[in-house]
Formats: C-alpha cells, sequence, structure tokens
C-alpha cells in the first residue's frame, strides 16, 4: 500500500484549498463493520489530478460534483480525482473495518461485563480507515459530523456531542439507535479528528466557562471516581497557567478527556478530546512517582492544544514542534502549578535516558531532521523517538536557560499569533524567537536541532596558590549554558554532602573556565540541575567522593544527574555492571525519592542483570537485588498511609518479586493475600507474583485459570496470556508462539494481549527452551508486520523481540534480516535499535571477560 510523500503532499497542497469537511458514522451494523458517509467541499486552484485517501472495506458510492466516479478508480487507498478549477464536493459513502490493533476505529468489548466501545486514533495516515480524507497535516478545514449509535452509548468527539434522536424501533423489536451531533470544529487537521463511542461512564464539571469531563469504561468507573478530583485539579491547574504564559486563549469549546482501552501510545492530542490509554485509571496501588507521571502526561497534552493543535506542522520533519514543546511544557507547567514540583527529577530518571540512548544508535537523527530526510509517512512515523520527545525537551530548557524565559515567552506567543489555525515550520518559530532577542537562535539551532550524537562534557580540576581552577573538555560541537556544583563533606557529619558553591558557566568558554579561591571541593559536578543535555563525568577525586556519599547530597536532581552518569558509564564500558549494583546497594537505601529508586532499580535488574552480566552472574546479581528490596521493605516497614515511604515500599516489592530465584516467599504473599506489614496484594501485584512464579516454573495453567477467574478484566487477560506465555512447558511456548504468529490456527491477537504474550514468551531463566524459536523469529515478525501494519510490528520489535538471548547468533540472524527487502520500516527501525543495543551488551560482556 502507497504512503504519501512530502512531493506528494506539497503538491496537492499547491492545487487544493479545502473548506468543510461532513462526516457522518454509523456504528450500529455489527462486529465488524461500521458505515461511514463523507462530504468535502474544496476548491480546485487550477486543472489537475489528484486523489483523496480511503481504505474501505467495501466502496458503495463516490460522486464528485454529482457525477458518479468509477470504483475502479480505488486503487490501494487511493481514490484518483481529475479537477477542473473552481469548487467541488465529494460525496463518498463505504462501510469500514474495525481496528483490533488500536489505528483507525478500533474496537473493544471489556470481558468484565461485556460492554463494547469504540474510539480513533487517526494519527500520521489512519483517519483513512474511519472516513475519505485529504489526509495531509497543512490542508486543515472545519468539520461538522454526526454518530449513529447504539441507544445506550454516548458519543464524544473534537467539539460538543449533542444526542439528536432516538431512531424508531426496528418492526424486528431491536432496540433503538441514538443519533448524534457534533459542532462545527475549527479549522482541524485531519489527523485531529477523533471520536469516542460507549456506555462511557463520565464525570462532568465545568471550568473558565467551558464544559471538562473524564470518561472511561463502566467496569472502571469505582476508579475514576476515586480519582476524579485529583484529575481535575491537575487539568484545572495546568489549563490555567496555561492561560497565565499564553496571550491566546485555549482555542476549542470544550476539554474532554477520556482513558480509552488498548492504546498504543501514552496519549493523543485531539483537540477538544484527548485520548489516554486507561491504564492510568489506576486500578491498584501506586507511587505517588506514577501519579506525577499521570499528570506530566495530562499537562503535555494539554500544551498541544496550543503547540499542534492551534499552530500545526506543515509536514512531518517539524515534528519536534509538537513533542518537544509539549514534553517541555508538560514537565515544566505541572511543576509550576501543582504540587508535583519534583517533575523535572522524573525526567532525569525516566525521559533523558530514553534520548541519550536513541542519540547513540545508528538510528539516530536530529531533533529537527532535513526534509529531505523524512520523504514520505512511513519514515515519520519513525520519528516518535527519544530524540523527538526526551532530547527534544532538553534542547529547550537548554534554549531557555541560554535565552531566557521572557524572551522564550514572547516568541511562543508571537509564533501563536502569527500562524493561529494554520501551519508553521521550524524557520517560522525561528523567526518569532528572533524578534524578541538580540542573541542567534538560528545559529543555536543549527547546533543543536540539525545535528545528531551526544556531547560529553568531562572536568579537570587542579589546586595552586589559594585557589583553584576547572577545566571543562568537551566532546562534541554544541555550546553548554550549565550549572556546576561544588560540594564539600560536612565536617559534622562526614557522611553528609553541603553546597559550596554552584555557578553557571558557558562551554566552552576557553580552557580555563573557572578559577576560584580556596581549596578543591570534594565533589565537583558538572550540570548540576541539568539544564544542559549531555553525558557528564566525574574527575576521579569527585567519583571517590560520589561513590560513598551520593545518597548523602542534599537534592534529589543532583542525585539523579550523577546516577545517570553512573549509567552512562556502565554502558560506555568505563564502570563495571557489579560496580554499579555495589553503589545501589550502598545508597538506595538510604535513598528518599522514588523516581529515582524506581528508576536505579529499573536499569540493575532490567539491563545489568538481564543483559550485561553473563548467565553465570545473574544469580547473584538477583539475589543482591532481593537484598536489597528487603532492606528497603526493612526500613519502610512502620511507613504512614500516604507518605513517600509507602511508594518506595512498593517500588521494593516490585523488585523483590521481579528478582526472586526461589518461590518461597511469592507463595507466602498470594496465599496470606498480603506482603508483611502491607500493602496488600492487589491484582497488579497478584499478576506480577504469579508472573514470576510461572518463569520460576513453580505454578500451573490451572493456576493462572483460577487468577483469571479472580479477576476477569481486561487486564487480567493480559495477566494471564503473560503468565501461560512463560510457562516452561515446551507445549505452553509452542501455543504463545502461535497465538502470536498463526493467524490460521489462532484468532489475531489485540495489540494488548500480542505485547503480553510476548512478553511473557522470552525469559532469561529460559534460554535453553526458547533458542529454537530465534531461527523462527524474524520470518514471523516480517509476516506479521506486513499483515497487521506498524503498531503490530512495533510490538514484534520491541516486546517480541528475542533479548535474553545476548547471543551473537542472535545478532547474525538479525543482521541478516536487515540485509534483505523484507521489514516494513516500522519493523525495520525497532530491530535495528535492537541490534545496536545487543552489540553494546556483547561488548560490555566482552570487556568483563
Amino acid at each position: 500500500m502507497p504512503v504519501l510523500t512530502r512531493d506528494e503532499a506539497q503538491a496537492r497542497a499547491r492545487l487544493l484549498d479545502v473548506h468543510r469537511y461532513a462526516v457522518d458514522l454509523d456504528l450500529t451494523r455489527g462486529d465488524e463493520l461500521f458505515g461511514s458517509t463523507t462530504r468535502i467541499h474544496f476548491t480546485a486552484r487550477h486543472a489537475g489530478d489528484t486523489f483523496v485517501e480511503l481504505r474501505p472495506a467495501a466502496l458503495h458510492r463516490a460522486v464528485l460534483d454529482g457525477h458518479p466516479l468509477d470504483a475502479a478508480a480505488l486503487a490501494d487507498n487511493r481514490l484518483a480525482l481529475a479537477l477542473t478549477p473552481g469548487e467541488h464536493e465529494l460525496l463518498i459513502e463505504a462501510d469500514m473495518r474495525y481496528s483490533r490493533t488500536g489505528e483507525g476505529m478500533h474496537r473493544f468489548t471489556d470481558p468484565a461485563d461485556g460492554e463494547t466501545y469504540v474510539y480513533t486514533q487517526t494519527f500520521i495516515d489512519d483517519v483513512q480507515r474511519v472516513f475519505a480524507a485529504f489526509d495531509q497535516p497543512d490542508l486543515k478545514a472545519v468539520f461538522d459530523a454526526t454518530v449513529t449509535a447504539p441507544p445506550h452509548w454516548t458519543v464524544l468527539g473534537n467539539a460538543v456531542a449533542t444526542r439528536t434522536a432516538l431512531a424508531t424501533p426496528t418492526t424486528t423489536g431491536e432496540p433503538a439507535a441514538g443519533h448524534w451531533q457534533l459542532a462545527t470544529t475549527q479549522p482541524l487537521s485531519t489527523y485531529f479528528v477523533a471520536f469516542a463511542a460507549g456506555p462511557w461512564h463520565s464525570v462532568r464539571t465545568e471550568h473558565a466557562g467551558l464544559p471538562f469531563a473524564l470518561h472511561c469504561r463502566r467496569s472502571l468507573a469505582p476508579h475514576l471516581d476515586a480519582d476524579a478530583e485529583e484529575l481535575l485539579d491537575i487539568t484545572r491547574r495546568c489549563y490555567d497557567r496555561f492561560h497565565e504564559i499564553f496571550d491566546e486563549p485555549y482555542p476549542f469549546d470544550s476539554y474532554d478527556q477520556a482513558f480509552v482501552p488498548e492504546f498504543n501510545a501514552g496519549a493523543m492530542e485531539n483537540p477538544g478530546l484527548v485520548t489516554f490509554r486507561d491504564e492510568y485509571i489506576f486500578r491498584s496501588a501506586v507511587t505517588d512517582t506514577e501519579r506525577q507521571s499521570r499528570g506530566v502526561t495530562i499537562a503535555h497534552e494539554m500544551a498541544h492544544m496550543w503547540f499542534g493543535d492551534l499552530v500545526t506542522l506543515r509536514w512531518w520533519d517539524d515534528i519536534w514542534l509538537n513533542e518537544s514543546f509539549a514534553e517541555y511544557m508538560g514537565y515544566q507547567v505541572l511543576a509550576e502549578a501543582t504540587r508535583f514540583d519534583g517533575a523535572w527529577t522524573d525526567f532525569a530518571c525516566a525521559r533523558k535516558g530514553w534520548g541519550y540512548d536513541a542519540d547513540q544508535r545508528p538510528s539516530t537523527h536530529p531533533v529537527a531532521p532535513d526534509p529531505d530526510a523524512v520523504p514520505d509517512t512511513a519514515s515519520a512515523l519513525l520519528n516518535f523517538d527519544g530524540i523527538s520527545y526526551a532530547k527534544g525537551a532538553s534542547a529547550l530548557r537548554q534554549l531557555v536557560a541560554w535565552l531566557g524565559e521572557k524572551a522564550f515567552l514572547a516568541g511562543i506567543n508571537d509564533h501563536f499569533a502569527r500562524h493561529r489555525f494554520g501551519n508553521a515550520a521550524l524557520a517560522d518559530f525561528l523567526d518569532s524567537l528572533a524578534r524578541h532577542t538580540d542573541r542567534d537562535v538560528h545559529a543555536w539551532a543549527d547546533r543543536w536541532l540539525r545535528t545528531s550524537g551526544v556531547d560529553t562534557l568531562t572536568p579537570a580540576i587542579g589546586e595552586a596558590e589559594g585557589y583553584w581552577h576547572l577545566t571543562v573538555d568537551r566532546d562534541g560541537t554544541r555550546p553548554h549554558r550549565i550549572a556546576a556544583g561544588a560540594y564539600d563533606r560536612d565536617p559534622a557529619d562526614p557522611a553528609r554532602l553541603v553546597l559550596r558553591d554552584r555557578f553557571e558557566l558557558d562551554v566552552p568558554q576557553g580552557r580555563d573556565v573557572k578559577v576560584l579561591p580556596g581549596t578543591r571541593p570534594d565533589l565537583l559536578l558538572l550540570n548540576d540541575g541539568d539544564l544542559t543535555y549531555a553525558k557528564v563525568r566525574l574527575d576521579p577525586a569527585s567519583w571517590r567522593t560520589a561513590l560513598g556519599s551520593l545518597s548523602a547530597l542534599p537534592d534529589p536532581l543532583t542525585r539523579a544527574v550523577l546516577w545517570n552518569a553512573a549509567r552512562d558509564m556502565v554502558r560506555d564500558g568505563e564502570l563495571a555492571p557489579a560496580g554499579y549494583l555495589d553503589a545501589a546497594r550502598t545508597h538506595l537505601p538510604r535513598e528518599s525519592d522514588v523516581a529515582l529508586t524506581r528508576a536505579v532499580l529499573a536499569f540493575a535488574r532490567g539491563q545489568i542483570a538481564d543483559r550485561y552480566l553473563a548467565p553465570a552472574d545473574r544469580p547473584a546479581a538477583l539475589e543482591g537485588l532481593t537484598a536489597l528490596a528487603q532492606d528497603l521493605l526493612d526500613r519502610t516497614r512502620d511507613h504512614e498511609e500516604g507518605s513517600a515511604a509507602q511508594g518506595l515500599r512498593l517500588t521494593a516489592v516490585r523488585t523483590l518479586i521481579d528478582s526472586a530465584t526461589t518461590p518461597d516467599t511469592l507463595d507466602a504473599w498470594l496465599r496470606d493475600g498480603t506482603v508483611p506489614g502491607g500493602p496488600a496484594l492487589d491484582p497488579e501485584l497478584r499478576w506480577r507474583a504469579l508472573a514470576r512464579l510461572a518463569v520460576l516454573g513453580a505454578t500451573t495453567a490451572e493456576a493462572v485459570d483460577a487468577e483469571l477467574a479472580r479477576d476477569p478484566s481486561a487486564t487480567g487477560q493480559e495477566g494471564a496470556a503473560r503468565c501461560k506465555a512463560a510457562l516452561p512447558d515446551p507445549a505452553a511456548k509452542e501455543a504463545a508462539w502461535r497465538a502470536m504468529y498463526d493467524p490460521e490456527h489462532h484468532p489475531e491477537l489485540s495489540n494488548y494481549l500480542f505485547t503480553a504474550t510476548a512478553e511473557g514468551f522470552w525469559q532469561p531463566e529460559q534460554l535453553d527452551l526458547t533458542r529454537p524459536y530465534l531461527d523462527r523469529y524474524h520470518p514471523a515478525a516480517v509476516a506479521l508486520a506486513a499483515r497487521r501494519g506498524p503498531a503490530l510490528a512495533a510490538a514484534a520489535g520491541t516486546a517480541g523481540f528475542p533479548r535474553p538471548h545476548v547471543e551473537q547468533h542472535t545478532l547474525d540472524l538479525g543482521e541478516a534480516c536487515l540485509r534483505t527487502t523484507g521489514p516494513t520500516p516500522a519493523l525495520r527501525r525497532r530491530l535495528d535499535d535492537q541490534l545496536d543495543d545487543l552489540r553494546r551488551a556483547l561488548r560490555i560482556r566482552e570487556s568483563l571477560g
């Protein structure tokens, strides 16, 4: 199937001016198909040939200006149009197919109560799965929509939806359908058009004269109700803060937030109807850091109402104008407007490494790639990664530090005013910034946004005649405005570190960057405060101090910078994995920040234990992590409800479950229904414990079925699939494999069930059992990606990749696959990244002998 190229989009934009869509959807036609009727009003500036995109199950009628078009003119997903100059009306009537992959119109039946929900994800080029469209971001139009749905359903969209009537019951006695009319929207790009329909549980309110609402599946109603005030409070506070810093008011008529099932992304910024994955409606206990992360997502998507929705990119090379800004503003506004003032520490822990890792792979690209590097929509989809999000947000944070917040916000507001409800590119944004500063923002952008790779900053410290001096070596090309922190051991308590001085400096700025009076500090940390995007190293004396006193640093963000430095050193072969584990064993028992604790344990468990250490060394590492988790449990045993210690305790419980090498403790917890001293084993912890027991061969398929009967939810189904795939039994492995890759003998799994099964399948404890599947993996993944599209290609290339097999044979098979033309772009990108990570793991193992 063809993808839209940039050249085609530019040619069509020169030809067409699209005015209005009228979309009518009928969601009452059964489980497989829905009806879609579209009228598009547009102008052709001159005579020419073009096309409209549509991916129907059946095309019933196509009429241009009253003249029927030949259905045979629909080739792949394009209906050819021969246009004369002037006004035109195109009518398309079709049956469309529901999706089970989270793309287009996704349909989901809740196993908890049998209720069905549908929602759209029309991102990049999937609107054509829902209705006919000129599907590119710079052909904005207003939308009118009507929807026919089952009578007990509520319909949501980009504008206020009103039930207009109930149809007369049929003669067969079938229930009447509900008819819904959505208000006319502001001008939107096609990829923002959204619908969500089903028997939603809704919590409605009003703020600043606008209707606000939260929506979720009925089976999640108690959990939404429990958190509704927190969710709405964050929404209101972020809304008010954006109105303080942006001159342009919120541009749409309502603000709905729908938490939808089996959603591929974290959320999607559809104007007026933001869709979130419904894991954000917490069914089980979570840490305050997880609540903070949810708050960041709320703020991120609201920022998109301006960055992306009000002013939209012209082509996909400028996706950073959407995602980098929303990522930056999400963390900044949440920290400014809510109780989650530690959001930037969470960014340093949970997001920064994503950017650093992506930027060191062969697949890296500039934050703002050259337009020729994004020739079509398939290549565009690959850039929704750690570069466009984490690195881009880091670059903007550095821009604010260099430019000043006042000039930055003035430039943003200028940009909104000049391009409201239109499209813009990087050059337009830079011009808006340049109007409010004397600094050369174009040169800054060339160095920061048009280049790839990570700089490394390394200090050298000397002393002479009552002074100490700092020299910073930079491996890279970017200018950096950073803070450096000088710390000394507290004379009254040598285990503590106190800040002597924090000073700003520009790198490069000559060789002797800073000369200060007195003796050298015990610890000198570059990028204290994490204002730039660069790996940092420590001089030997500072590193010795850090190893002894890291947990004694007063600021969690400072500690995060140091832990990230240690992480990078492990990945770069400069610190033995055992050294990182020793540091974790020493300092995490004294760590108070949940985000930091979670990040360190995740790297230790998921990377060091599972990939960087040889299989023979892995049991000792797991035992060490189990002991560390037990230390945290002992320390937090008498915690108060709602305290930070509760979050540390939950983090420790999860780590202990995931690292257990024997079943005794987990069996006891499941039998008792609680961890001694708490917490109780809620569904998330029960499924986690059962999955670990499955890996260890200490449970059965019958026990999994019994747990599913206890928790027959969608999450329970995923847990059961994960557990059964993890059983160390040849028959269980073959059954899981067929479920994932054999459509002739098994119904196609949904996106979530595929991912859960894949997560259970490959286990480091089961290398011999799963090794025969290595030769089967690449052909199966290639066929799946071709058959089911980008979402399942991504799942097959991430959760489905045989990560535990850190072996040359795995690398050889992957490289051989990439030398063929078989993998789709989405799968090829994931395989390329996985193989680079595999090479790194092999190098680290080789360095350990």
